[in-house]
């Protein structure tokens, strides 16, 4: 399901410019997965961006360099490294501490109800 458009991502309180929109090309058709045995207490869920799990996914299961992933993303590869590498933080902390992972929609996108 190549060009599914752009994924702007958010600043997280730093001054600067705003951070440059990435290509999604994929989305997964699940929107999270929860650990099991359900945990007894309800805790806060690992939140994967969009642009973390096309970063991963190109660089994880196409096995493209960073590079070959930043081009075909529209970003530098300095920006699809900080990607992987937080989207590799997020799920081996949600796998240790067993928490619920939900995969972020893309506003529009399939199976998003806009109701909240």
């Amino acid at each position: 399901m190549p060009g599914h458009g752009w994924c702007y991502r958010h600043r997280r309180g730093r001054i600067g410019r705003p951070p440059k929109p990435v290509s999604v090309g994929f989305l997964p058709s699940v929107q999270g997965f929860n650990p099991y045995p359900p945990p007894p207490l309800p805790i806060e869920p690992v939140v994967l961006e969009p642009a973390e799990v096309e970063a991963l996914r190109l660089v994880d299961l196409e096995k493209l360099s960073y590079e070959e992933a930043g081009a075909r993303m529209g970003v530098s590869r300095t920006t699809v490294w900080r990607l992987v590498e937080s989207g590799r933080e997020k799920l081996v902390s949600a796998i240790l501490e067993g928490r619920p992972i939900v995969i972020a929609q893309l506003p529009g996108a399939p199976g998003e109800t806009g109701q909240g």
